[in-house]
């Protein structure tokens, strides 16, 4: 298992983008969070082993068909052993 974070650039708000994340995370059994910020970006925490987890940064380069990528950045980080895949609401 690893644990990678994700930052996604593009256009990637208001394009379902976080929800087809989750929907494809969990198909694949991706741990984590997806969250927009308030830069335009989309930041994901995702845990998996090495096969699944390329399986979902490939998705991660196209996303939902809405959405168009410019760029895929990732950071390994330590293990949090998340217990599922959310999508992480605004707080206000």
């Amino acid at each position: 298992m690893k644990h990678l974070d994700i930052i996604v650039k593009g256009k990637v708000q208001g394009v379902f983008y976080r929800k087809a994340t989750k929907a494809v995370a969990d198909q694949l059994g991706v741990r984590g969070f997806v969250k927009n910020e308030d830069n335009g970006d989309v930041i994901i925490a995702a845990e998996a082993d090495n096969a699944t987890m390329d399986m979902f940064l490939d998705w991660c380069h196209e996303g939902p068909e809405e959405a168009n990528v410019i760029s895929v950045e990732t950071h390994e980080g330590e293990l949090k052993n998340y217990r599922n895949f959310e999508v992480v609401k605004k707080s206000l």
